[in-house]
């Protein structure tokens, strides 16, 4: 098995071994491509991923999510489930749930620990690398997080009006504090505000300011 993926013409190659996958994958695989149950009882990212055991080489891509990003694991790695294309099995220690809106655990982010090995994740635009000092904050959309390094974050939202909690839409101005030492991988944020019941994502407390999640 090789040491890590090769990255070549949209595709993430790997050799033979256990992975840890997005749902649909691998595209393709030479030999037999056996998909293993997850097990535990309270498994948090059992909804984004799976495992497969691969006897030959396999690729792995994803036509809506079409740029990949190799993240080494030589430090703990929180990556967003459902952004994840591919990584060892074994990688993997822990899941958990990040809440975007504090003190409301809907809406919130699926995240796979890694401490080990390397991890590709598939976007929909391009990634960027940030490295945040000790003693700075980034602040990162939600919909934009791909992964990150060091201190958990910590949700914000502004001051709720009487029209956010009347009708059935996501607060504005959701958005996740880094705080420094860290490195974050995020990507190009959608301008579309979504509408209707599926962007609801709980209902906050009212008030001002940074919340601890």
């Amino acid at each position: 098995m090789t040491d890590a993926a090769t990255i070549a013409g949209g595709f993430a190659e790997v050799d033979a071994g256990t992975w840890l996958v997005g749902r649909g994958q691998p595209a393709a695989f030479l030999g037999d491509a056996v998909r293993r149950p997850r097990k535990g009882l309270f498994v948090r990212d059992r909804s984004w991923l799976d495992i497969v055991a691969t006897s030959g080489h396999a690729w792995f891509a994803d036509a809506m999510r079409p740029f990949l990003t190799h993240i080494p694991c030589a430090a703990s790695v929180r990556a967003v489930s459902g952004k994840m294309l591919v990584a060892p099995e074994a990688a993997r220690t822990g899941a958990e749930l990040v809440k975007v809106v504090p003190m409301s655990s809907r809406g919130a982010i699926g995240v796979t620990v890694l401490e080990r090995e390397w991890v590709v994740m598939a976007t929909s635009s391009r990634t960027t690398r940030i490295s945040v000092e000790e003693g700075e904050t980034l602040s990162v959309r939600p919909e934009a997080v791909v992964a990150w390094t060091g201190n958990r974050p910590t949700g914000y939202v502004r001051r709720l009006g009487v029209m956010d909690v009347i009708l059935p839409r996501a607060p504005r101005e959701l958005m996740l504090h880094f705080h420094g030492p860290c490195i974050v991988w995020a990507e190009g944020a959608s301008g579309r505000r979504a509408s209707g019941r599926r962007a609801q994502v709980g209902w906050p407390a009212f008030g001002r300011g940074v919340y601890g999640v």
